[in-house]
């Protein structure tokens, strides 16, 4: 059962992390869309983890399910290359560094709200 409780939450984070992309456009030319569903999936994920009353099965379906299809090291992997590749290394540099660096901030964040 907790794997199909994985796959539900996956799909609904892949739907949510597709209409962000749609939706949220880069800005001269860093990938805002990648960076906020990370941003927010890690603050999340965070957050569930300090949740203690939380059911192991609402944990596979949020935590790692919805959480894990949201997010995408992947796409901010490609991304962060991509812009070397078009010749901003500069701004690939500073995506990865806010990237990281706002990720376990907002993981940190959850985490102490619902500790």
């Amino acid at each position: 059962m907790t794997v199909l409780f994985v796959a539900l939450g996956g799909g609904a984070g892949a739907v949510v992390r597709y209409l962000a992309g749609r939706y949220i456009r880069s800005y001269r030319s860093v990938p805002v869309a990648t960076l906020t569903v990370n941003v927010f999936g890690c603050a999340l994920l965070g957050a569930l983890s300090g949740a203690a009353a939380l059911s192991p099965d609402l944990f596979a379906l949020l935590g790692s399910g919805f959480c894990g299809g949201l997010t995408t090291y992947s796409t901010f992997a490609v991304e962060a290359v991509g812009l070397t590749r078009i010749r901003r290394p500069l701004t690939g540099i500073g995506y990865v560094v806010v990237s990281v660096v706002a990720g376990l901030a907002a993981a940190w964040g959850g985490y102490i709200l619902t500790a």
